[in-house]
């Protein structure tokens, strides 16, 4: 838009005594005049696009806005050519400087008081407002005289285009409400005789507008002409439900029965005297703060910031959202007292009653503000719109912050804002207001616990909670943090005395009565949440209900929709709606959560307004099937070729499909706990057997170290409901899946009993597979027992069990065993053969994962045989596979072995490095066995760098381990520390 730049430079028109000034009319034919000389205005278009600059105020539109303006949905091909080409014939009649280019768009700038007809009449209906506000009905009526006489003709006349349209019928409207301003202020007067007649002519054009009915029924009965008033009700009545089906407004219904009642208040006008207005107003609303406020620091000084920002400056808005309960107008009504002083002019309160179903309208707020702010109730106008700008007038030029508490929408809070710079808005609403233009949003949390425990002392005593610190910590944990829960908690234990702290923490823990324990008085924590549930459509309210049913930390969108039944698209508009409300919290992108209290509100929504039979348990299938699913296809990208897939329970829905191994892999260990929380699950809703398999198929969470304690609550507790239940089959996995555990742990004895058991159960059942992966944990358990004979002849069995399944990756692994089990027995050479034959059946099958575990065994027989060059790069080959997997427990026995290798190579330094890079792989996985075992290692090397005390104390402490553990290890340890015999010793895991 570069067409000023090649028009040539114009000045101003000159008079003798100045410029002359440009004048413009839209209310009528769109004109322009310099001084009285009429200016071309050009082609219909032409003067649509001056109409649109001229009423935006020197707000810049843009091309787009523009071409949408004259011509809507039905642009032509060159409309932007032809903005352009009217743009600069503009320039050509206009003074130089008015109409400008901007930001991809035109203005007009820079026109004086007056210039514009709308402006004008703008200015004479403000002046209006003040005069009746201060007792001047009949100045008042003068400046609308004058205002309503710019009006000549039809607004924005033959201008084409969806926007002169709309801009039509606004200006009409605007024109009839001043009208009625006019004739109010014509009663107010005791005009009555001369408005009535044109009200009647009024009426007969407008028969639907009621406000100028309820004014030609007062001045009809204010001339002594009553039954002609009742008639005009009458009439109207008729009317409304004739075309609208409508009774009349509840003002006009309350006229007539004054009416009727000859109430003499009718007969008088209310306008104040001249002279006699009274002083503004300064009100002070704000609720009283509460005495034992707690914390919230950083929302207090960000809040206050804000506030303060509102000083000489554009009006500061500031939108607080959270869960019910959260302590969001606590935290404003706080904030607000501290603010008071620099809103010297007042402060204005109320509840917006949002998640009611008779919620306050703004009409009625702004009633209430404008009585507040010293505006007497005659001089209220009616609709919306007219008390909005009444409103804002008043509070023009003053200081006065507004507190809205419990905001339902954006909509409902908009006319309530004030607009004027110097006055400030504070916000608080259960959903966010995103769509609040140019506020701050602010999302709040709950307490932190050191918070949450100062407000539950504050509120019981510090006598009663400083011996019970650890009570009062469970019961602010039990009330999930949330202000509202505390302060009712409390508040039942500060008035019983009886009570101790332990006492109300053990009612608390009992989640099924939780929600109930939680009220005191008129205050209760399920009513809380019951408002905004009470809001929800049945969709939202279904979905909220059955995924609090989970009880994952969290849950991913996909496992959501898989859930609730429903395609994904679907599933997130629902949970971004929900996140809208509070009711549930977005964790990370397409993750979602719920504070405790809500869960356990949902699940006893649930329970109440589910209707179908057994929803709520298929919700949880639905669940346990995606899982399973899902888990089974990454179990079979890692291990390609295990016939495990084969044997878990078929699913009735779909999982994800991955086939990128890091992409599966961060599925898996991202959904961790979830999974391991569905698995346990399973032991209340019944589906054991799924959860058995989903446990089996994610063998690598326990592997990784990060969850093997979760892993193991689910596999123990589902151990005991398959036995309760007599479900031999599913025992029988659950087994097979402790005896791994124990193993891991070091604690083989435990290990062979759940083996040993397993071995029978499966042999029970036929269920091969776990007689497979049994007999070879077996093995396992006896080689590190030292049971050589029995452990072959275990792992013997083993072998045949996979290779009649044609399980090739068990047999595999079974080989891998078999070269351990010979190698503990002097047999080196087959040792090495039996793993190469293993790592042959890996690498066919393609197992990465699988093919490192042999590596690892081909390691120790070459290490034995005194190839340590190849030791080492089997080892480094297997450390890398075991990193990039994630497994822990492998990475940390691989650093084990090389250290083990460095020593036998004469790298002292090198070995202690890794030792000690392995004992921080092993952290939390791998049992004491084995870290004694890496601590003996480590000694060795630090012996033969000279750091004698650091060796000592890694044997010392490796001794305390042996023997707490009973372990035939402790002798050898006893001797080095007793002579400092130096002699490596090499342990085989």
């Amino acid at each position: 838009m570069d067409d000023a730049s090649r028009e040539p430079e114009r000045r101003p028109v000159m008079s003798p005594d100045g410029p002359v000034a440009l004048r413009f009319s839209v209310l009528g034919p769109v004109r322009a005049w310099r001084g009285n000389e009429a200016l071309p205005s050009g082609s219909p278009q032409q003067r649509g696009l001056l109409a649109a600059l001229l009423l935006r105020e020197g707000r810049t539109a843009t091309a787009a806005e523009l071409i949408d303006a004259l011509w809507g949905d039905e642009p032509p091909s060159q409309g932007l050519a032809a903005i352009r080409t009217y743009a600069s014939r503009l320039r050509k009649v206009l003074d130089p400087g008015v109409l400008v280019s901007e930001s991809g768009g035109y203005a007009i700038r820079g026109l004086p008081d007056g210039a514009l007809d709308l402006s004008t009449v703008q200015d004479l209906a403000e002046r209006a407002e003040r005069a009746r506000a201060d007792g001047e009905p009949g100045h008042a009526s003068d400046l609308l005289r004058r205002a309503l006489a710019l009006w000549d003709g039809e607004p924005l006349s033959g201008v084409p285009g969806p926007y002169a349209e709309a801009q039509r019928i606004r200006l009409e409207e605007w024109r009839l409400q001043l009208i009625e301003f006019r004739l109010h202020m014509e009663l107010e007067q005791g005009h009555h005789a001369e408005a009535v007649s044109e009200l009647t002519s009024l009426t007969a054009v407008h028969p639907l507008r009621e406000q100028l009915r309820e004014l030609l029924m007062l001045a009809l009965y204010r001339s002594g002409r009553q039954a002609e008033a009742l008639a005009v009700y009458a009439d109207t009545r008729r009317l409304l439900a004739d075309e609208l089906g409508v009774d009349p407004r509840p003002a006009l219904a309350e006229l007539q029965h004054r009416i009727l009642q000859a109430d003499p208040a009718l007969a008088e006008h209310s306008a104040p005297e001249p002279g006699s207005a009274v002083a503004p107003v300064r009100p002070a609303q704000l609720p009283a703060t509460v005495p034992d406020f707690t914390g919230r620091l950083p929302y207090v000084e960000e809040l206050g910031e804000v506030l303060a920002s509102a000083n000489g400056q554009v009006m500061a808005v500031s939108a607080l959202s959270g869960i019910a309960g959260v302590g969001k107008t606590t935290l404003a009504v706080h904030v607000a007292h501290r603010a008071r002083s620099e809103f010297p002019d007042g402060q204005l309160y109320v509840d917006l009653q949002g998640l009611r179903t008779t919620r306050t309208e703004p009409e009625t707020v702004l009633g209430s503000f404008l009585r507040a702010l010293g505006t007497p109730d005659a001089a209220i106008p009616d609709t919306l719109e007219d008390r909005a700008a009444l409103y804002r007038s008043v509070l023009d030029g003053r200081r006065v912050l507004v507190l809205l508490d419990n905001a339902r929408d954006a909509a409902q809070v908009r006319p309530l804002l004030p607009g004027t710079e110097g006055c400030a808005a504070l916000i608080t609403a259960r959903g966010h207001l995103g769509d609040l233009a140019g506020a701050r949003l602010v999302d709040v949390d709950v307490l932190s616990a050191e918070e949450a425990l100062e407000l539950f002392t504050r509120i019981v005593g510090h006598e009663r909670v400083a011996g019970e610190r650890a009570a009062a910590l469970d019961v602010v944990a039990a009330c999930g943090f949330l202000p509202l829960a505390i302060r009712i908690a409390a508040s039942r234990l500060a008035v019983r005395r009886t009570w101790t702290v332990s006492v109300l923490a053990a009612k608390l823990a009992d989640e099924r009565r939780r929600l109930d324990e939680l009220q005191a008085g008129d205050l209760a924590v399920k009513a809380a949440f019951e408002l905004v549930y009470g809001q929800l459509e049945s969709a939202q309210a279904r979905a909220f209900r059955l995924l609090g049913l989970a009880d994952g930390p969290d849950i991913s969108l996909p496992a959501a929709a898989s859930m609730l039944g429903l395609p994904q698209e679907d599933t997130e508009e629902l949970l971004e709606s929900l996140v809208d409300t509070s009711l549930v919290e977005s964790a990370a992108p397409g993750r979602y959560r719920y504070h405790d209290l809500l869960r356990l509100y949902a699940r006893a929504c649930a329970e109440r307004d589910e209707q179908l039979p057994g929803e709520r348990a298929a919700a949880l299938s639905r669940l346990l099937d995606f899982y399973l699913a899902t888990a089974a296809g990454v179990y079979a990208l890692e291990r390609p070729g295990d016939r495990l897939i084969e044997h878990l329970e078929p699913t009735a829905g779909d999982g994800l499909v991955f086939t990128d191994r890091a992409e599966a892999l961060d599925w898996l260990f991202g959904e961790a706990r979830a999974l391991l929380s569905a698995a346990h699950q399973a032991v209340d809703t019944g589906e054991l057997r799924k959860a058995a398999d989903l446990l089996l198929a994610t063998r690598d969470l326990a592997e990784s170290g990060s969850e093997f304690k979760r892993y193991e609550s689910a596999v123990t507790a589902l151990r005991g409901a398959a036995a309760a239940a007599g479900d031999e089959r599913t025992e029988g996995r659950t087994r097979t899946a402790l005896a791994h555990l124990h193993s891991l742990a070091g604690r083989f004895r435990e290990a062979d009993h759940e083996a040993r058991e397993a071995v029978r159960l499966g042999g029970s059942t036929g269920d091969s597979w776990t007689m497979g992966d049994a007999l070879n944990s077996r093995g396992v358990i006896a080689l590190y027992q030292n049971r050589h004979e029995d452990g072959e002849a275990h792992l013997s069995r083993a072998v045949e069990y996979f290779r009649a399944l044609g399980d090739r990756p068990g047999e595999a692994a079974v080989l891998c065993n078999l070269s351990r089990m010979h190698l503990a027995t002097g047999r080196t050479a087959s040792a090495i053969a039996l793993a190469r034959q293993g790592i042959e059946i890996y690498d066919a099958m393609g197992s990465s994962v699988r093919g490192a575990n042999g590596r690892y065994a081909l390691a120790l027989a070459l290490t034995r045989s005194g190839e340590l060059d190849r030791a080492s790069d089997c080892l480094h080959e297997a450390l890398d596979v075991f990193r990039e997997g994630r497994q822990k427990l492998w990475e940390g026995m691989s650093l084990f072995r090389l250290a083990e290798v460095d020593l036998a190579a004469r790298r002292p330094a090198q070995a202690a490095a890794n030792a000690e890079t392995a004992l921080i792989a092993l952290g939390g996985i791998g049992g004491e066995w084995r870290r004694a075992n890496v601590l003996t290692v480590l000694g060795h090397a630090l012996s033969e760098l000279g750091q004698t005390g650091r060796a000592v104390a890694s044997w010392n402490e490796a001794l305390d381990v042996y023997e707490r553990l009973h372990a035939p290890e402790a002798e050898a340890v006893r001797t080095l520390l007793l002579d400092g015999h130096r002699d490596r010793t090499y342990s085989v895991a």
